[in-house]
């Protein structure tokens, strides 16, 4: 696959550099991810009612051996094929990406951590919980970002760890707030009365106890009826919304508890935010964007080859899931200003309909200018190179004075 690519980039000159960097070469990849961060916030600044959104999930990449570093066992319960056996070996990655509010909305990843089970745990990694890894990834976005950040995740994540470390912060560390599902059991607490003179014991920690989101109809609030662009299209919905306390974020921090019954939708959805200063129709707006990261781990695999790594140490493993995760963000980004030039891609006569460009209608133009990429970088490497060259021969005239 290198030769191919080398050959087809009219780099075949550099096969040596490349093939020994393919094997052992290494880089800083905290300090990729915090620049990825600020050239999303130069080339796309967001700032969303005050906020960056940004969306936290996991995914899966499956290989087939157990020999290569890294892999896990898994039970895959929704197989794609009915020949895939139900135990799987994969790597699970926890994946953080920018949501770029837009006509649809955009996502643009630009953290990951891979992550071992305890018992399969490689020979010298540290064993890490997925939201120990998901809350390190938030705070190090945190402190990058010039805008707070709205976490948005679904209900797997929505625990004390998760919920707890982004409330919670500490030093100069913002509070991170929150967005995600609500289980339809959960525990909702008034707020707390004000104590009472004279009233003995220990002082109450929480209010009284508040019907589940299950029980929504006995809620004692007004239904709240509006409209918002959900999936890609305008639906209308029906909501009732309790501010209260949440047992997962803590009594010391308020939330907004949302039933929503959704046109097209079968079921309720059930929502809960600690940014309660955003209306309803922003929310249903903000956590349907959330499967715009599903769409993205569907091209990271399908497009830019995350299920066709052929890497069997851990540096290459690593190293190629962050370059496909930068590529895909630097694609959007070219995206953007291509968007600003006008009309660049027209729709194919077997997709009439189509009203926005594909990670792979980016793909295919940067293809058609490979050698014009591959030129640059020579001419880039040959700029480099004589400067360095001159260096040395000032620092051998200067040693020579």
């Amino acid at each position: 696959m290198l030769t191919r690519t080398l050959l087809a980039s009219d780099s075949a000159d550099q096969w040596s550099a490349q093939e020994r960097f393919a094997g052992r070469g290494k880089w800083d990849r905290i300090a990729v991810e915090k620049e990825t961060v600020r050239l999303i916030e130069r080339e796309r600044p967001v700032c969303w009612h005050g906020y960056r959104p940004v969306a936290l999930d996991d995914t899966k990449s499956h290989g087939a051996s157990k020999k290569v570093w890294g892999v896990c066992t898994f039970r895959e319960y929704a197989s794609r094929s009915p020949n895939r056996a139900r135990i799987v070996r994969a790597h699970n990655w926890v994946v953080l990406g920018d949501l770029i509010p837009d006509h649809p909305w955009w996502y643009l990843p630009h953290s990951g951590r891979v992550y071992f089970r305890e018992g399969q745990l490689p020979e010298g990694e540290e064993f890490r919980t997925k939201l120990e890894l998901g809350i390190e990834m938030l705070r190090q976005a945190d402190a990058v970002s010039a805008t707070p950040l709205l976490a948005i995740f679904d209900g797997a994540n929505a625990t004390k760890p998760i919920v707890g470390g982004c409330l919670n912060h500490k030093g100069d560390a913002r509070r991170i707030e929150v967005l995600t599902r609500l289980r339809k059991d959960a525990r909702l607490y008034a707020p707390l009365p004000e104590p009472t003179r004279g009233r003995c014991g220990r002082p109450r920690k929480w209010g009284d106890r508040l019907p589940s989101p299950c029980d929504y109809a006995e809620w004692d609030v007004a239904w709240e009826e509006g409209e918002v662009v959900v999936y890609g299209r305008t639906r209308r919905f029906r909501s009732k919304r309790l501010e209260c306390r949440w047992a997962v974020s803590g009594a010391d921090h308020p939330v907004s508890a949302l039933a929503l019954e959704v046109e097209g939708s079968s079921k309720s959805w059930f929502l809960v935010t600690s940014a309660c200063e955003l209306t309803t129709a922003h929310l249903v707006e903000a956590y349907a964007a959330r499967y715009r990261q599903e769409d993205g781990f569907r091209d990271h695999k399908q497009l830019l080859g995350m299920e066709e790594c052929r890497a069997w140490t851990k540096e290459p493993i690593l190293r190629t899931f962050q370059v496909q995760m930068v590529a895909m963000t630097l694609l959007r980004l070219i995206q953007f200003r291509l968007d600003i030039l006008g009309e660049w891609w027209e729709s194919t006569p077997w997709y009439p309909q189509k009203r926005h460009a594909s990670i792979l209608d980016l793909r295919r133009l940067v293809w058609k200018r490979r050698r014009e990429f591959s030129h640059l970088l020579s001419q880039t490497h040959d700029m480099q190179k004589t400067h360095h060259d001159r260096q040395d021969l000032r620092h051998q005239e200067i040693r020579a004075a």
